[in-house]
């Protein structure tokens, strides 16, 4: 047996796996449909510029973005992303990075730092003159960011690019990736934050907003790379490393702080999501009620207080609930209850009437269910009573034709409670004193007979 006779086998049972490996290849291919990387180029190039309709669309989607904020409305905020032209030098400070070109950088971080003024200003502008100063739910989301909201950011970036390199655009990518990486709403925010001197606002949404670019220039960064486009040329060698170094050395200034605090992002996710857990699951209390919690991370301890309603809830059930808290996650964090007065603490008012309200509906039903079954069982005793129309003189008689020697006799219908049962049952009770000892045989010829006269399916006799 020669050689290739002895490697044939193993190449057989290769094929499968690379007819599988070429498959996937062919499919995930980005070669397909790729447009010509000068056009690429130049196409982000120009969307870095923010002057003439570039800026004064700018300026109309912040106007639209805080209008929507303002009032709470999904529907103008996400009209606000369509228009919205900030990807444009987002996208080229990811594309001058992956090709090494300082001067496309430096141009599109000037335009953006212009977009952030004019976005900041504007919408400050309208949040001072608007006579609508409470912050409503969809402001207050863009003030914390999330782990999520980097991770859409960044899936939106790595689409966005994708997208904005094939030869035949996508028409429906680059509006989805406006929507869903949402740059708009946290400089809005920020300037909510500005206007009303919440400063805490401006530097949750500021964040948030830097975050979101970040992640956006790093998935252009890396598609860029992935698709091989070429590095811009230099005059001489020591110029392009300069210019590589100074590049490199930028990146890393902003991807350190961005890392630490992505981790910071990550850490803060799981200690809310495990908080809510943990309150949903073993703060069920009775005769009292968690009003309101409030998760506050911090690196080094974070606290988990809550608010509750109703009878003070005991020192041992507190410490009870603190042995609990490792099994989530929670075993640093410090548990503060807090209840019965609430001067110093802010309460949730919406949250405290829907609370309040449940109860109450609870209460009520409840009460309303033992009203109708006291009700139901009086009446059953009333139907009872009037359907025997009984009538003890009349039974006295008739037993002393039967037993010529009683001498004390009552009849009446009674409700008998078990042990355990929640429901009374309905009995004829009756009494007979006689002047001698009945036997058995007796008492049940009576019983039989009292059946048989009150119409009574439960007789309790009682001799003496």
């Amino acid at each position: 047996m020669t050689v290739d006779d002895q490697n044939e086998p193993k190449i057989k049972k290769s094929e499968p796996l690379a007819q599988f490996s070429a498959f996937l290849r062919e499919r995930f291919s980005l070669e397909e449909d790729k447009d010509d990387e000068t056009d690429v180029i130049q196409a982000i190039s120009r969307g870095i510029e923010f002057r003439g309709i570039n800026l004064w669309t700018l300026i109309f989607a912040i106007f639209i973005a805080s209008i929507g904020l303002n009032i709470n409305s999904p529907a103008v905020i996400t009209g606000a992303f369509l228009i919205s032209p900030l990807m444009g030098p987002i996208m080229g400070i990811g594309l001058g990075v992956g090709i090494n070109d300082l001067t496309m950088i430096q141009r599109a971080l000037k335009n953006l730092g212009l977009a952030v003024f004019i976005s900041l200003l504007t919408s400050t502008l309208y949040f001072f003159v608007s006579p609508l100063h409470l912050a409503q739910s969809e402001l207050v989301a863009r003030t914390s960011p999330t782990v999520w909201d980097a991770l859409v950011a960044f899936l939106g970036g790595l689409a966005g690019i994708v997208a904005g390199s094939r030869r035949e655009k996508v028409s429906n990518v680059i509006p989805g990736v406006a929507i869903a990486t949402a740059l708009m709403p946290p400089l809005c925010t920020a300037g909510y934050g500005l206007a009303t001197g919440n400063l805490y606002y401006f530097a949750g949404a500021f964040y948030l907003f830097l975050i979101n670019a970040i992640c956006i220039s790093i998935a252009t960064f890396l598609i860029v790379r992935f698709l091989g486009y070429h590095q811009r040329q230099y005059p001489t060698p020591e110029v392009e490393q300069r210019v590589r170094h100074t590049i490199w050395f930028a990146v890393v200034i902003v991807v350190v702080p961005s890392s630490y605090l992505g981790y910071q992002i990550v850490r803060k996710t799981i200690f809310e999501e495990s908080a809510k857990r943990f309150v949903t699951t073993e703060c069920n209390f009775q005769y009292r009620q968690v009003i309101q919690y409030a998760a506050r991370f911090n690196r080094r301890q974070s606290t988990l207080e809550l608010s509750l309603v109703g009878e003070p809830l005991p020192k041992d059930s507190i410490n009870l609930l603190r042995t609990k808290m490792p099994a989530y996650g929670l075993g640093n964090v410090n548990l503060v209850v807090k209840q019965g007065s609430f001067k110093d603490t802010e309460v949730d008012v919406d949250a405290l009437k829907n609370t309040v309200t449940d109860q109450v509906i609870k209460y009520s039903q409840s009460s309303i269910a033992r009203k109708d079954h006291i009700i139901d069982s009086l009446r059953r005793y009333i139907d009872l009573t009037h359907s025997a129309n009984l009538s003890v003189a009349d039974l006295r008689n008739e037993l002393k034709t039967l037993m010529p020697d009683v001498q004390t006799f009552t009849a009446a219908q009674s409700l008998v409670m078990s042990g355990n049962s929640t429901r009374p049952d309905t009995v004829m009770l009756v009494y007979a004193r006689f002047s001698r000892k009945h036997t058995n045989a007796e008492k049940q010829r009576i019983e039989k007979w009292l059946q048989s006269r009150t119409k009574s399916k439960r007789i309790k006799l009682v001799v003496e």
